[in-house]
């Protein structure tokens, strides 16, 4: 059973894993019955949801970096377990929508916490498993995540099947309560407490790369606090700096900055990931190959009906695909992306594999139909394979190059990153690839190529300007 299944063995990360699992369960409830309530129970038009839930989403994302920068300040279990409550008490609320403008208010409170609990749910990520377990516990909970949610729709189906007002019922309080499993069990891990703030301001803009210079003979004059780190794993710092007390550093080099230097205040580190230049050039990478999303979720599905002429169900089949495969690989193509340089290797693979998949599914567009699905499902493999390449990399890029007292409001400004592509994507891929056919398709494998090859020299030059960490190859 431990070959086929996503959940780790007994520790933190298993009982990190069953939280997600009861919170994805719910997940799976509201994506394949929310819509189908609010129009059918409720009687909002689908063009009052789609309007509600956009504008909703756009505000949402306010809330990523202030609530992730919240997690470095506060227990960031406990603080997701609180904001768990609270998405269950808003999405016990959806049974009390009768009009459009109280859907749109419970809608934009769901995704402001939805928005800021992904940036919380990152940072305690880092402290469960340390600086050399993150990608592979983010890897682990994808996993665990994709099965949630196939267990949800699968539930989800009943009430669509009885297609009441009662079973709407049921389905929207269902998924109130998986909130409420989840944070039980969150609460059953150890608090984390936060990474000790520096006691000077960090010393570098993108465009003061002589700050830099000026340590060059000496250790860098890490902050001591900074080795505070969580009980069970290690800072995320370079290993020279690791390797070197705070007092040797004191007696041996100047300090960076003056010893009565003001800490930062909340506001400044509140900021602190929106005003890094090039930690936002590496998240916008990737966030340009986060709309892949979108072409699996939404261009693929109208693409086989309507293009290619392949029934309905071969729709179910392709989102099946990719699930089963998640669940069975999201772990091991995870592997050796830890760190900035190698994650960003990830990447551009990630960014080379996506684009063939965009030419085969381009190359269904004049197959017969037995031929087009068998090279729809062929795509989808491939695009799988790209998908969790992204996923890792990503993640290791976004840790990594985030400093060990910001995690949580770094995750959050890359989250922010990854949402309005996934705002943007809808609109920007229907016109380019169902208007545009296969010259669309060409153009989007272009992009993703494009963006893939140009990771790696990004990573470069946002390492380069990291204090204390000599530039790497990536």
């Amino acid at each position: 059973m431990r070959g086929v299944s996503p959940l780790p063995p007994s520790g933190r990360l298993r009982t990190h894993s069953l939280a997600t699992l009861a919170n994805t369960v719910g997940s799976g409830l509201w994506l394949t019955g929310g819509a189908l309530y609010l129009t059918r129970d409720v009687g909002l038009s689908a063009a009052q949801v789609g309007a509600g839930l956009s504008v909703a989403g756009l505000v949402g994302l306010t809330a990523s970096v202030p609530l992730g920068g919240l997690a470095d300040r506060r227990d960031p279990r406990t603080l997701r377990a609180v904001l768990q409550v609270l998405q269950a008490v808003v999405a016990a609320t959806y049974l009390l929508v009768g009009s459009f403008p109280v859907f749109l208010v419970v809608a934009v409170l769901d995704l402001l916490l939805a928005s800021g609990n992904l940036a919380v749910r990152a940072a305690l990520i880092a402290a469960v498993a340390g600086p050399q377990g993150r990608v592979h516990a983010f890897a682990t909970l994808r996993a665990v995540a994709n099965l949630g949610i196939g267990v949800g729709a699968g539930l989800a189906g009943f009430a669509l099947v009885a297609d009441t007002h009662q079973a709407y019922q049921i389905l929207m309080a269902g998924n109130a309560a998986t909130y409420l499993v989840s944070a039980a069990l969150l609460l059953r891990l150890p608090a984390y407490p936060p990474v000790a703030q520096p006691t000077t301001l960090p010393a570098p803009t993108a465009q003061a790369p002589t700050a830099q210079a000026q340590t060059a003979q000496a250790p860098p004059a890490q902050p001591p606090t900074a080795q505070a780190q969580t009980e069970q794993a290690p800072t995320a710092q370079p290993p020279t700096a690791q390797a070197q007390t705070a007092q040797v550093q004191t007696a041996q080099a100047p300090p960076a900055q003056p010893p009565n230097a003001p800490a930062p205040t909340a506001a400044a580190r509140r900021v602190r990931p929106l005003r890094d230049g090039r930690f936002l050039a590496v998240s916008g990478a990737s966030a340009v190959l986060a709309l892949h999303q979108t072409v699996l979720t939404l261009v693929v599905p109208l693409w086989a009906v309507t293009v290619v002429g392949a029934p309905p169900p071969v729709v179910a089949a392709v989102l099946l695909t990719n699930t089963v495969l998640t669940v069975l690989l999201a772990v091991r193509l995870s592997r050796g992306a830890d760190t900035a340089a190698p994650a960003a290797r990830t990447m551009r693979r990630a960014g080379l594999v996506l684009a063939a998949a965009m030419l085969l599914y381009a190359a269904t567009a004049h197959l017969p139909t037995a031929a087009a699905v068998a090279l729809l499902l062929a795509a989808t493999v491939v695009y799988t394979a790209g998908d969790l390449w992204h996923g890792a990399g990503g993640a290791g890029l976004a840790y990594d190059l985030a400093p060990p007292d910001a995690v949580g409001a770094y995750q959050g400004a890359d989250g922010m990153l990854a949402g309005l592509a996934r705002a943007a994507g809808p609109a920007l891929l229907t016109l380019v690839v169902l208007d545009g056919g296969i010259p669309g398709w060409l153009a989007v494998g272009a992009l993703f190529a494009t963006v893939g090859l140009a990771s790696p020299a990004l990573t470069r030059w946002a390492l380069a300007d990291r204090p204390g960490a000599p530039p790497r190859q990536a």
